[in-house]
């Protein structure tokens, strides 16, 4: 990653902060973390099962809150940053895998820096399901 702007070094800082507080958010169900992490008016989406499933964060968080945590049932993290790119100092997208059950995700994380705080905007993914022993 090449990053060439004043406090480069604090955006990536700043992000990756981001990224580590919304895996953790997924790995233990918890809808209040996340919040921290998305823009109120993010955008959840993704078109995996063939047909478009788009959120609102009033929507999703209570999706999250009911379901039951990886962290519950002690599920091993596959959490990765694959990469995290700049289109300047206030916008980046990290390209994220993680896991949750037999789905391994892809997630792109469009984040803005808004009043000095990094926060997903939009969050699309991906997802295959491996088979799981039980």
């Amino acid at each position: 990653m090449s990053v060439a702007f004043a406090g480069a070094g604090l955006a990536f800082d700043g992000v990756r902060d981001v990224i580590g507080r919304y895996l953790d958010g997924l790995h233990r169900s918890d809808a209040e973390l996340l919040a921290t992490v998305f823009h109120p008016e993010a955008v959840y989406a993704t078109a995996t099962e063939g047909s478009l499933t788009r959120l609102s964060m009033a929507e999703y968080f209570p999706i999250v809150a009911t379901r039951e945590s990886p962290a519950s049932r002690s599920e091993a993290r596959t959490d990765a940053i694959e990469s995290i790119e700049f289109a300047g100092p206030v916008t980046a997208l990290a390209r994220v895998q993680c896991s949750i059950g037999p789905k391994q995700f892809t997630d792109l994380l469009t984040m803005v820096c808004v009043d000095g705080r990094w926060q997903i905007i939009a969050k699309v993914f991906h997802f295959d399901v491996t088979d799981q022993e039980v």
